[in-house]
This record gives C-alpha cells, structure tokens and sequence, in this order.
C-alpha cells in the first residue's frame, strides 16, 4: 500500500496538464499506456496515478519514486522523450514539479 507521508525518503512529482476537452482522454489514454509498458518499469519508479478534472481541461498525474535520480532517468531516456513529445501535442501545456510532502492528512 502506497502512503503520502510526511518524511518519506522518496521524490514525488505532480505533473499537470492543460488540455482541451476533446483531446483529455486522447491523453489520458497515452499516459495510462506509458505507464504500464514504460514508465513503471523503470528503476526507482513506486507508484503513480492520474487524475482528471470534471470539465476534462485538467488532467493531473501524482508519482512517486525513491530518488529524484530515478525520475530525471527515465525522463531523459530516449523513450520518454519521444513520448513526451506526443503529450505536447495533444496538451496545451504540461509541466513535472518535483515535491517534498510537507503534511498528509486522513488515514
């Protein structure tokens, strides 16, 4: 089971994307296969999931894995470059932010 925690020694990373609501599950499609054929087999990668707005303009992606290294790895692969050039298509814009869990709440 996956906790957001507090003093977790892992990385996390939001990526939020800015989409048009005909092209929102175009992406969301891309992104579910690139997770489960690339993304979360790769070194360091423990998990992700990806949310997505009501108006389906937003589509917001939560990861998280055990060392920033990991992360900057697969995005750097030659894979996740050519994909993240087909995201950028089909987003108006996207943007990973790395983060450190500042405070979790509930159970």
């Amino acid at each position: 089971m996956v906790t957001i925690a507090k003093g977790q020694d892992l990385q996390t990373v939001l990526t939020t994307f800015d989409v048009h609501p005909g092209t929102c599950q175009d992406l969301l499609d891309a992104l579910t296969e690139a997770y489960e054929s690339f993304i979360s087999k790769q070194p360091g990668f423990i998990s992700a999931g990806l949310h997505v707005n009501d108006a389906q303009t937003r589509i917001a992606n939560y990861s998280q894995w055990e060392r920033r290294e990991d992360f900057k790895a697969m995005l750097r692969s030659e894979e996740m470059r050519e994909r993240n050039r087909v995201f950028g298509e089909m987003a108006k814009s996207f943007e990973p932010v790395m983060y450190e869990v500042a405070a979790s709440f509930g159970t």
